[in-house]
């Protein structure tokens, strides 16, 4: 399965936040980072991603911008 990075963010954490805000508006989400299973959480300097299906992409992008704003 294809998938796009909408999000590229310092931690874990961060990332489940915003990919629960991208689950509560229907876009199925994956979390991706680099850190051992979640063991050596270290690993995760080169950020962990936020990825949806290609054709979501453009959606998920839109409400992450909504989110920003002020």
């Amino acid at each position: 399965m294809d998938v796009v990075s909408v999000a590229v963010v310092n931690n874990r954490i961060e990332a489940e936040l915003i990919a629960g805000l991208l689950r509560s508006n229907g876009i199925k989400v994956a979390v991706s980072a680099d850190d051992a299973g979640q063991q050596e959480p270290q690993l995760q300097q080169d950020g962990v991603r936020v990825l949806v299906d290609p054709a979501d992409a453009d959606a998920a992008r839109e409400i992450l911008a909504e989110a920003q704003k002020p």
